[in-house]
Formats: structure tokens, sequence, C-alpha cells
């Protein structure tokens, strides 16, 4: 009965010090802290999560000729040749550093550091971005190859090419926010009453040599786009040339396929490439109004324009699924370079227009 008795009491002292221990203030202060950092921990996740999604969607289409207004001076610029060329260049450089997250590519904290599709279209964007400050500064706005350069133009071409992810001193953003201050310089001189300094050329060999550059790009673009189903490709790269020859021998056939992590990121490349080349034609189709018309080739950009469009239709997927050619899952990387191709053919179409029309 004594044990019993003994053993009940040794129990009820061990309850009544567990109890005490959990209503200890010291232990409350304990579970305090990690019910916070438990909640701060979720909380940031959730947050990091949401911004992650709304960063990663893509810019959307633009009205180049509002653009061009809404940098206009109503008491001193007015729109003339050159000028909506010029405010779209503005728009798009001003769009990889000023949409939803900012300029991802450098970034090195969540969530930007994550993500990696924006990204790939900025480096698409910023790839088309440098092809028309290029064409401004060494075609648009010269007369011949001996006149002078613009100097503000001789300012926004280099910055446009600083490289793509240097976070810090100095930062691409920095970098490239000189090349878009010089940018609306340019645009202000060219769009000022009685100001001769500032010139765009809008002839039929200056369109043509910008979009041999674009073709090039498209080309590109289309084959690592169709390489995400893998084929074999043949070496055709002296074709047509017996004499020719290259640095290094290749074999006859060679298999191509794109690894299946970068699918996305070339699929995202393509579609921020395309969605600046559209704005940028649909500002020359304006600025370059009389010359197409006087090759009769209006029409043939304007088909350009269209078509390019279509490769910024939404991607309902939350995926880039890539099936087997003709096997029962969609592939997007094969519609992207469909609409790449036709586009790349049209403007070899449009190419020889403004060469012999």
């Amino acid at each position: 009965m004594t044990t019993v008795t003994s053993s009940k009491k040794e129990a009820l002292t061990k309850k009544v010090a567990k109890v005490a221990t959990y209503y200890h203030p010291k232990t409350w202060k304990e579970k305090g802290v990690w019910w916070t950092l438990g909640l701060f921990s979720i909380t940031y996740l959730v947050v990091v999560i949401i911004l992650g999604i709304y960063w990663s969607r893509s810019p959307g289409l633009f009205d180049v000729r509002e653009q061009a207004l809404s940098l206009m001076d109503s008491n001193t610029s007015k729109l003339v040749t050159g000028t909506i060329t010029t405010a779209t260049a503005i728009r798009i450089g001003e769009t990889l550093l000023d949409k939803p997250g900012g300029y991802l590519t450098n970034d090195i904290s969540p969530p930007g550091v994550y993500l990696d599709n924006i990204p790939n279209w900025e480096f698409g964007a910023l790839t088309a971005w440098r092809d028309l400050t290029h064409a401004m500064r060494n075609d648009f706005s010269r007369s011949q190859s001996q006149s002078v350069e613009n100097k503000d133009l001789a300012i926004a071409q280099p910055q446009s090419n600083y490289q793509s992810n240097s976070w810090i001193l100095p930062s691409s953003e920095s970098e490239y926010r000189t090349g878009i201050n010089a940018l609306h310089r340019y645009n202000r001189a060219l769009a000022a009453t009685g100001d001769a300094h500032a010139q765009f050329y809008a002839r039929a060999d200056n369109l043509s040599g910008y979009l041999e550059v674009v073709s090039k790009r498209l080309g590109s673009l289309a084959q690592r786009l169709s390489f995400a189903v893998g084929q074999d490709v043949l070496d055709n790269a002296l074709a047509g040339e017996s004499k020719a020859s290259q640095s290094t021998p290749k074999p006859a056939q060679e298999r191509t396929k794109t690894p299946w992590m970068k699918i996305d990121d070339i699929f995202f490349e393509a579609r921020g490439y395309t969605w600046a080349v559209l704005h940028s034609l649909e500002a020359m189709e304006i600025d370059f109004a009389s010359v197409l018309e006087d090759k009769n080739a209006a029409v043939s950009l304007k088909q350009i324009t269209r078509e390019l469009k279509n490769t910024q239709n939404t991607v309902w997927s939350p995926l880039i699924l890539n099936g087997h050619g003709f096997g029962p899952m969609a592939n997007h990387s094969l519609v992207m370079a469909s609409y790449v191709s036709r586009v790349n053919a049209a403007i070899t179409d449009l190419r020889n227009l403004l060469q012999t029309g």
C-alpha cells in the first residue's frame, strides 16, 4: 500500500513539474521565438512565390505612335521622320529596366535569382535593342559612309552593348540608363524645329541593311527552336561553291537536340526578341512609309508585323511543353519556330523588293 501511494506521489510530482515548466515564462519566450521565426519563414516564402509569379509575366504590346507622341514637347517639337523609331528604341530600353521586378538578369536575391524565363526574355529583347541602336548609329543617322556620326548615338550604341549580368560597379541598369538618356537627347534634337544637326535618313538601303541583321537573328532562333525535338542535320555550309573552305572540318551529319533544361530558355529568348522587333518594324512602317510605298512593299511589312504578333500570343500552359514531332503533347517550341520561320521568309521577300522593286 505504501509503495502504491509513493508511486502515485512521484507521478503527480512529475506532472506538476511538467506543467510548471510548460507555463514558465522562459519556456514561453523560447516557444515565441520559434513561432515568430516559423511565421516569418512562411510569410517570406509566400511573398517570394507571389512576386515570382507576378514578375514572370512578359510585358505586353504598346502603340508606337502613342509612345512617340508622349515624348513630344508641343511647343518646340513635332513628329518627323525617325522620331517614332527613336521613341520605340527608348521604350524598349525602358521596358527592360522598368517592367515589374525591374531588370532581373543580374539579380542576386530572391525571387529574381530563382527566375529564368524573364531573364531569357530580357536577353532576347536586349539583343534586338542592340541591333536597333547599332543601325541607328551607323546607318539611319548617316547620309553616307564619310558622314560624321551623331554624338548622342555614339554614346547610346556602346552603352546598350554593356554586359548584361553586371550587378554593381557599374551595374547593367546604370549603363543602359545612360544609353537611354542619350537616345532621349537624340530624339529631342531630331524633333526640335529648325535643328539640322540630328538626322534620320529613311532610305531603302538603310532599311534593307537592318532587315538583313534581323533575318539572321530569326534564322538562328528558328533553328535553335526546332532542335527541341532533335534532328539529324547535314553540313551544307559550303554548298554552292566548290572552292570554298572553312577553318575546322565538321561531320557530314550530326545529331542536334536542345537539352531539356534549356528548352524554355530558348523559347523565351525568341519571345523577347520578336517582341522588340515587332515594335521596331511597326515604327519603321511609319517612318519609312514613303520608301515602302515607292517600292510597293508596304503590305509586305504589314504582313510581317502581323505574323510577329502571333509570337506574342498568350501561353496558357504553366510549362513550355515539347512533344515528339507529331506526338500527343503540345510542342510550343515548334509552334514558335513556325512563326519565326514565316517572318524570316517574308523579310527575305521584303529585302528583295527594297533592292530590286
